[in-house]
C-alpha cells in the first residue's frame, strides 16, 4: 500500500488553514497544520513533510525567514530539499523573486482558486517525484562506479592469485602423474622380479639336466 504524501500547511487565518486542511485530507493527502513560523519549523523537523505551503505574512517568522532557516541552516539539512510552495498577498515581482532566490517551488497570490493550487500541488510533487528518480538512479551509478573502481583495482590480486591457482594445479596433475608413475615401476619391478624367479628357476633346472647327462655319459 502506497504511503499518504505529508503536507504542511503554515497560515495564521483560520479560515485558509481550514478550508485547505478539509480538501486535502479528503484527497488522501496525511496534512498537519501550522499557525506561525516557529511552529512550522518544529514540525518541519518531526513531521517531515514531503511539501510545505506556507504563508509569506506570519507572526514570529515570516515566510520567507522559515524558507531562509530551512534551507539553509545545518540543522535542517535533512529536510533542505523540500518543496516549499509559498501564498502571499503581495503580488510584487520581487518578492516573488526573493523568494524563486531562497528556493521555493511556487509562489502563489492571495485570493487564489482550490483548482489552480491543486494543479500546482500536483506539478511540485511531480517534478519533486522525478527529481527523486533522478538522485536515486544518480546514487546507484556512484555505487556501480565504486564497485567498478574496487574492481579493478583487485584486478592484479586477483590475476595473481588465479596464477597461484593455476600453479598449484599444475604441481598437483604432476604430482599425480609422478604416483602414477611411481606406481607402475612398482608394477614393472613385480614383473621383473617374477621374470628373474622364473628365468633362475629354468636356468638351475637346464644346469641340473646338464650335469645328469654328463654323468650318464662319463
Amino acid at each position: 500500500m502506497k504511503a499518504k504524501i505529508k503536507i504542511l500547511l503554515v497560515d495564521d487565518e483560520q479560515i485558509s488553514l481550514e478550508f485547505f486542511f478539509v480538501m486535502l485530507s479528503k484527497l488522501g493527502f496525511e496534512v498537519e497544520k501550522a499557525e506561525d513560523g516557529e511552529e512550522a519549523l518544529e514540525k518541519i523537523k518531526r513531521f517531515r513533510p514531503g511539501l510545505v505551503i506556507l504563508d509569506n505574512i506570519m507572526p514570529k517568522l515570516s515566510g520567507w525567514e522559515v524558507t531562509k532557516i530551512v534551507k539553509e541552516s545545518e540543522e535542517f539539512s535533512e529536510v533542505r530539499n523540500t518543496p516549499i510552495i509559498m501564498f502571499s498577498a503581495m503580488d510584487d515581482v520581487k518578492d516573488k523573486l526573493e523568494g524563486f532566490e531562497l528556493g521555493i517551488e511556487d509562489y502563489i497570490t492571495k485570493p487564489f482558486n482550490f483548482s489552480e493550487v491543486l494543479a500546482r500541488i500536483k506539478a511540485v510533487l511531480r517534478h519533486k517525484e522525478f527529481a527523486d528518480q533522478l538522485v536515486e538512479r544518480e546514487r546507484r551509478l556512484a555505487l556501480h562506479d565504486e564497485f567498478v573502481k574496487s574492481l579493478k583495482e583487485r584486478i592484479p590480486a586477483l590475476r595473481e592469485a588465479s596464477r597461484a591457482a593455476e600453479e598449484a594445479g599444475a604441481v598437483e596433475a604432476l604430482l599425480i602423474d609422478l604416483e602414477k608413475a611411481e606406481a607402475g615401476l612398482k608394477i614393472n619391478e613385480v614383473s621383473a622380479e617374477e621374470l628373474e624367479a622364473k628365468y633362475r628357476m629354468n636356468f638351475e633346472a637346464m644346469k641340473e639336466r646338464h650335469e645328469n647327462h654328463r654323468g650318464n655319459h662319463g
